[in-house]
């Protein structure tokens, strides 16, 4: 089974992701709304998989991955938004996180999917 905790400053948005993913399966064992909330709950809570939003209200979804990065964390960090893919390419390219999945596509498969392939690197 896996493990998720959710970054995302939309309140609305956690309520739907943790509904869609736990109904396919996937444990939310927490969200957070801010880069502090959401490393101290990555400590605790010890998440297969971190979902972080690019865009956390005056944070950056970026620097909460190069934290968790720093941090040792051995949870698969995949970052999300509303934006496509494109408008981020290059900083999701160098930021080491195991990809990317616009919020409107997210589903357990998706985040299955991407904890397979990097469990398999």
């Amino acid at each position: 089974m896996i493990r998720c905790l959710i970054v995302d400053d939309n309140v609305s948005f956690l309520d739907a992701a943790t509904n869609v993913l736990q109904r396919d399966g996937i444990t939310v064992v927490g969200t957070a709304n801010t880069i502090e909330q959401a490393l101290r709950q990555a400590e605790e809570l010890r998440p297969d998989v971190i979902l972080v939003d690019i865009m956390l209200g005056d944070e950056s979804g970026f620097d909460l991955a190069r934290q968790l990065g720093e941090s040792g964390s051995a949870a698969t960090v995949v970052l999300i938004s509303t934006h496509s893919e494109a408008d981020f390419a290059e900083l999701i390219e160098a930021t080491a996180v195991a990809g990317f999945v616009p919020k409107s596509q997210l589903s357990a498969a998706s985040v299955r999917r991407l904890v397979s392939e990097r469990r398999d690197t």
